[in-house]
């Protein structure tokens, strides 16, 4: 049973240093621990955006296609904008049926608006607004 667990997200790594700068300077992350001695570039704890996460560099990284992790915001077009200052790339935005529209990195649909990134590490991350707003 999950009551009074808490829920972590881990994130696989290559680079703990490049990580590390990327989720705190560009995402705005907040280091709490990093291993020290042999676990010093295996394991870090940080909160980003209210939750707990953790980078691991595991010996072996499997490939991902779907994005993990979303950071779901209240107004998407001025957090991608605030990224692209900060030197991140997005991905060309993709329609999902004929009803969305796509501006830029962002696709809007009836129900939200998506744009998709990667950190220096190669994880698909996704930016996330509710329509309504919840």
């Amino acid at each position: 049973m999950a009551t009074g667990a808490q829920l972590v997200t881990l994130i696989p790594i290559k680079k703990m240093d490049r990580a590390l700068t990327f989720y705190t300077n560009v995402l705005g992350g907040k280091l709490q621990f990093r291993g020290d001695g042999a676990m010093k570039n295996f394991w870090a704890s940080m909160k980003v955006g209210g939750a707990e996460v953790w980078l691991v560099a595991p010996g072996k990284l499997e490939k991902r296609k779907l994005a993990y992790q979303t950071f779901v915001v209240k107004d998407i077009k001025k957090y991608v904008a605030d990224l692209k200052r900060k030197g991140v790339k997005f991905q060309k935005a993709e329609a999902m049926n004929k009803d969305t529209k796509v501006v830029g990195p962002i696709a809007f649909e009836k129900f939200g608006a998506a744009a998709f990134f990667k950190d220096p590490e190669g994880n698909l991350l996704m930016a996330w607004q509710n329509f309504p707003p919840m």
